[in-house]
């Protein structure tokens, strides 16, 4: 039996990620306000240190209402991960529709530059997260 995968890339992944986030973060205050129950950062509520994620739930349920200065503050990396999310719902049309080929995976060299850009991005935003929640 010969079965075909069909190869997703990182950024499109990502893009999907963010596309949920953004159909949760419609539907959060809803949550919140009818059961009381909230999404802590286990890091944060344990150690009192935010890890670089912390501030994605309220950066994401700023942004759906329209405050893209809200979101900021709280999580600039929302601000990629919803254009990611934008460019994604075409990108996937065009694929499905047989349009533009599947992504290729790509080699050793790029995809240690994309590792180490992604752990960059990951520390500017712990750096971020860490003057916002702690030092100030």
């Amino acid at each position: 039996m010969n079965v075909t995968t069909r190869y997703v890339s990182v950024p499109e992944r990502l893009g999907l990620l963010g596309l949920a986030a953004g159909a949760a973060a419609l539907v959060w205050p809803a949550f919140t306000s009818a059961t009381g129950l909230g999404a802590p950062c286990p890091l944060y509520a344990v150690t009192g240190v935010p890890c670089p994620f912390c501030g994605l739930t309220t950066a994401s349920v700023a942004l759906v209402h329209g405050d893209v200065a809200g979101a900021a503050a709280a999580n600039p990396g929302v601000l990629a991960l919803a254009a990611l999310a934008i460019s994604v719902v075409p990108l996937l049309a065009l694929r499905a529709a047989g349009i533009m080929a599947a992504p290729r995976p790509i080699g050793g060299a790029a995809r240690r530059w994309l590792g180490s850009s992604v752990a960059l991005l990951a520390v500017a935003s712990w750096v971020f997260q860490l003057n916002r929640l702690v030092l100030s």
